[in-house]
């Protein structure tokens, strides 16, 4: 029996691949419509104008994730008789970080204008800022989604927000708008996502505000949170220190390598990362049938992701040129793009890991292993950019299929002391 006949076999039976199925559809349309948009910024935008787009999303992106504070998670986790009280108390800790959010994102635009000698980068930054304070309509509600594992309703309502964003930022590209046609639309689509979530689901906040309980959302949530500053850190060190140290063209070139390298798989493996850590919240009180979903759904992992990488980093000198532009193959791209591409064979198993260590209430060890990964990637990073940008892609791809699987590992590990300690129970 093939293993795409078994994934036929189990699909009736097995929420997680039903619920990849749906993320799955999400993703091809988010992946149509995102290869449209990348292929006329590609054409229609010089690397200086990626360039400065990527600072302006990097710097969003720092702030950003403040709202992935483990509130949400939180929800998700919790026991069903104390998720009503809780959500109250979640919606009004969402607003309070969203406005003061906005103000931190408002003030750093101007830091960071100055940092980079370019005061245009000033207003985009403010702009996109203003999202902070549309979605916390709805934040509650995504989190009660997840929680029900009603993740058809998750994955189309991303398609839908994705979708208007990649089409709108086409449109401005072909209209002559250079930057501004990947930044504004960030601001114009986040109502999507607003509407959708309130139509889907029924919870609404009480005319009220409290903050009771407020210590058991945010001591969960504050290593989540931790773990989020890290990997946004390690996610942008390498553009902001290509930006400073080397230049804003060859930040351009890199961040459409990585983009067009792994922008695919990156989806995937938060559309697995989504589905994995409901499916483990579930049965995370029965041992036995936690380690046995949980190898069942790396199996699934490994049986997705390395076909796709592989394809994908095979095929990279075949593709770019054809439907991208040979600019790009002449500006270096490509190189950079296999090596992006290869690191992307490690991240899903880390991921996972961490999906399990926070379903069982131990986010304090995810904090620990990506402050230590972080300082690793950061120091190869630094040292590599004496070699450009082709350096730092090589650093990166070595230190994350270097080091992630360990911490695939430690999870194993996880599993079986608890399967062992209940078995002796």
């Amino acid at each position: 029996m093939s293993w795409l006949t078994s994934l036929k076999a189990r699909l009736p039976q097995d929420r997680f691949i039903r619920n990849i199925g749906w993320m799955g559809v999400g993703e091809v349309g988010i992946r149509l419509s995102r290869l449209v948009a990348t292929v006329l910024l590609a054409r229609l935008l010089s690397p200086e104008a990626y360039g400065l787009a990527a600072i302006v999303l990097m710097t969003t992106e720092f702030v950003r994730v403040f709202t992935r504070n483990g509130i949400g998670d939180k929800l998700v986790q919790a026991d069903a008789g104390e998720v009503a009280e809780l959500c109250q108390t979640a919606w009004c800790l969402n607003w309070l970080i969203g406005l003061g959010l906005f103000l931190v994102q408002f003030a750093g635009s101007f830091l960071v204008g100055r940092f980079y000698a370019d005061t245009t980068l000033v207003l985009p930054i403010i702009l996109v800022g203003g999202t902070y304070l549309i979605y916390p309509l709805a934040m509650v509600q995504t989190a009660l989604v997840r929680r029900e594992n009603r993740l058809k309703i998750f994955s189309l309502t991303n398609l839908a927000q994705v979708v208007a964003d990649n089409v709108l930022t086409a449109v401005l590209a072909l209209m002559g708008f250079g930057m501004w046609a990947i930044v504004l639309p960030k601001l114009l689509v986040a109502p999507v996502w607003v509407w959708m979530m309130l139509h889907y689901e029924p919870w609404r906040p009480r005319l009220e505000f409290t903050l009771d309980r407020w210590q058991r959302i945010l001591g969960f949530g504050s290593r989540i949170l931790g773990v989020e500053l890290l990997n946004t850190f390690r996610e942008n060190v390498d553009y902001l220190l290509i930006g400073r140290l080397i230049g804003l063209k060859a930040l351009g070139v890199y961040y459409f390598a990585f983009n067009a390298g792994l922008g695919l798989s990156l989806s995937v493996i938060n559309a697995l990362g989504v589905s994995l850590y409901s499916d483990l919240c579930d049965i995370r009180s029965d041992p036995t049938r936690l380690k046995l979903r949980f190898d069942e759904n790396i199996l699934t992992i490994t049986r997705v992701i390395v076909p796709l990488v592989a394809l994908q980093a095979s095929l990279a000198p075949l593709y770019v040129p054809i439907v991208f532009g040979q600019k790009w193959v002449e500006a270096g791209a490509v190189p950079i793009l296999i090596l992006i591409c290869l690191s992307a064979l490690s991240r899903p198993f880390a991921n996972a890991a961490s999906m399990l260590f926070r379903s069982v209430g131990l986010p304090q060890v995810d904090l620990n292993w990506n402050l230590a990964f972080t300082v690793v990637l950061t120091l190869a990073v630094v040292f590599s950019a004496r070699w450009g940008s082709l350096g730092v892609a090589v650093a990166v791809a070595v230190v994350h299929l270097g080091l992630q699987p360990i911490y695939l590992l430690m999870g194993r590990r996880l599993l079986h002391r608890q399967q062992a300690r209940a078995a002796a129970g």
